[in-house]
């Protein structure tokens, strides 16, 4: 697994894709913290809040490689029949592409140490902030990265994910259109919400119940994503 995290970590720097992730990240971050200091407030929330409409385009392009080109190429029958388990395999791809997102996130750390200067943010606040972006990026991450391995074009890997990403962020919104009969299935997407559970995050809003959703959701899909490899393994 190690083996694995180190050579997809090392290719994010061996091509352009990790350098455009970074600068897409850290351009927009920078620019929703500029408008925090053009209105002389110290809550960093709103950096949170609207970088979610940015993860959702540009996760979906860090993932999209991960799988689908080792099929492009043919190198995924290698890494089968390598020593490395499928497991510790989908465990490594996942941690490298979390490790470059946490990467591009820590610099929200830098801003509120910028804050610290002007006044006395929040730090409870922006802890619980930066936690639940780790998380949900984490699960979107595992999202995409079982797309990327129903696949072998990356074109398809990206637009699927940011498909997916999509169908997460409106999930809600489709659900206030049901009409009142089929209130149930409202609630039942309403709780497959990822914008809603993430907005109490950047409200403040420590909850266990979305710590769980965004957690399972890893769990789940990198479940998945063995499964398929498994099954790609025997086919």
């Amino acid at each position: 697994m190690l083996a694995i995290f180190k050579r997809e970590f090392n290719s994010y720097f061996t091509n352009p894709m990790g350098y455009v992730f970074l600068a897409v990240f850290y351009f927009f971050s920078g620019m929703y913290f500029s408008i925090t200091l053009k209105y002389n407030s110290t809550d960093i929330s709103i950096v949170f809040s609207y970088l979610f409409e940015v993860l959702m385009f540009i996760i979906p392009l860090l993932c999209m490689r991960l799988m689908s080109d080792e099929k492009r190429q043919k190198t995924d029958q290698l890494l089968l029949t390598s020593p490395v388990s499928i497991t510790g395999l989908v465990i490594g791809k996942f941690l490298a592409a979390f490790a470059i997102y946490a990467m591009a996130l820590a610099v929200t750390v830098v801003y509120s140490i910028i804050l610290s200067f002007f006044a006395a943010p929040e730090w409870a606040v922006i802890i619980g902030n930066i936690f639940g972006s780790l998380i949900m990026g984490a699960a979107m991450i595992s999202i995409c990265l079982l797309i990327s391995a129903c696949t072998e074009s990356q074109i398809i890997a990206a637009i699927g994910g940011l498909a997916a990403m999509l169908l997460l962020w409106m999930v809600e919104n489709v659900a206030y259109l049901l009409p009142d009969s089929f209130s149930w299935l409202g609630n039942i997407l309403s709780q497959l919400s990822f914008s809603s559970r993430y907005d109490n995050f950047c409200s403040g809003i420590l909850d266990i119940g979305d710590v769980l959703f965004y957690i399972s959701a890893v769990v789940v899909f990198l479940f998945f994503n063995v499964r398929v490899i498994e099954k790609r393994r025997w086919s």
